[in-house]
């Protein structure tokens, strides 16, 4: 019998497989199918954002927990409390836990690392703190700490959640961005972290240079060891705050803004920093039913301020709360 699957190209096939764990959509009772270039990895769902979806004929296996709460023997009133999904980065997985839980988070670590054996350690996270936006982190199973090595779309990312901000849920919007990118660009990411677009994008398109701002001084650090892993020279780190460098670089023909709870206050300082005719990529969460409102506002504070912008996409990226989602904007620079 035919199962829906999604298409993944083999280099990817871990990263992709691990995802779908995390968020429950691995259909677990296929085996995964191949050909000569690509995985057939049957899925529960109709999409997935990134990959194509086709059906095909998968061999059935015996039924395999994929989902950690099956291995748990706890109270069923408890189990409703826990996580559906949690962030997989390399070889660590990272999961919030709801109070009613924690008393069990052990229990719950060792029964994630025994649905997906590719990871090596399993952390608890507190929140995220500070301007930095880096993770309060426990382990509650595995071994040694959260530094790991990140796999996308053929790039190796050397991170630490706990030291500096990378979000694994943005792969197919940096794999986007890259796509639109054109020979020769100068590009601003102003909240780089490990600079995660810059890497994908120097290492799959081929742009001028890459000027990636981070305030945190770490996060320099990894940069320079991810250029170094993956063979790229044309990315430029700097520490500093992005109003204030974005005013003594180049303009630029394309500006990343991945700072969703504030982007927006930045917009002006894009805008200053950019060509005409280039392209803005601001990331920002706002409430579902704001959104249109959200988008005229930016029109007329551009206006305001002595420019003209067009607003060429909107993508909603990932659900936030309830009743919040973060949006990418593609803003382009008119005049």
């Amino acid at each position: 019998m035919t199962r829906k699957c999604i298409l993944v190209p083999k280099r990817d096939g871990e990263r992709v497989r691990a995802e779908l764990i995390s968020k429950g959509i691995l259909d677990a009772g296929r085996k995964i199918g191949s050909d000569d270039r690509l995985l057939f990895i049957p899925i529960l769902t109709d999409k997935y954002e990134g990959y194509e979806v086709t059906e095909a004929d998968l061999e059935h296996q015996e039924h395999i927990p994929t989902d950690y709460r099956e291995l748990l023997d706890i109270q069923e009133e408890f189990k409703q409390e826990l996580p559906t999904s949690f962030d997989v980065i390399g070889d660590v997985a990272i999961i919030k836990l709801p109070d009613e839980v924690m008393r069990f988070k052990h229990q719950i670590g060792e029964a994630m690392m025994s649905v997906n054996r590719s990871l090596r350690t399993v952390m608890m996270d507190s929140g995220v703190k500070g301007d930095f936006r880096i993770r309060e982190l426990e382990r509650i199973a595995g071994e040694g700490g959260s530094e790991t090595i990140h796999k996308e779309f053929g790039v190796r990312m050397i991170t630490d959640p706990s030291k500096v901000y990378f979000n694994p849920r943005l792969a197919t919007e940096r794999s986007r961005i890259a796509s639109l990118v054109k020979e020769g660009e100068i590009i601003i990411d102003m909240f780089a972290g490990v600079s995660p677009f810059g890497l994908v994008i120097s290492k799959t398109s081929r742009p001028g240079v890459v000027y990636s701002i981070d305030l945190n001084p770490d996060a320099e650090g990894f940069v320079r060891r991810n250029m170094e892993l993956n063979h790229i020279e044309n990315i430029v780190p700097i520490t500093g705050n992005a109003r204030e460098m974005i005013k003594v670089l180049p303009e630029a023909d394309r500006v990343i803004m991945n700072l969703p709870q504030i982007a927006d206050e930045f917009l002006t300082d894009a805008l200053s920093g950019t060509k005409i005719n280039g392209m803005i990529h601001l990331h920002k969460v706002i409430e579902r039913s704001e959104l249109d409102h959200f988008e005229e506002k930016m029109m007329k504070d551009a206006v305001s301020l002595g420019y003209e912008i067009s607003i060429d996409n909107i993508t909603e990226l990932k659900t936030y709360s309830p009743t919040m989602s973060v949006y990418v904007f593609d803003i382009r620079k008119v005049k």
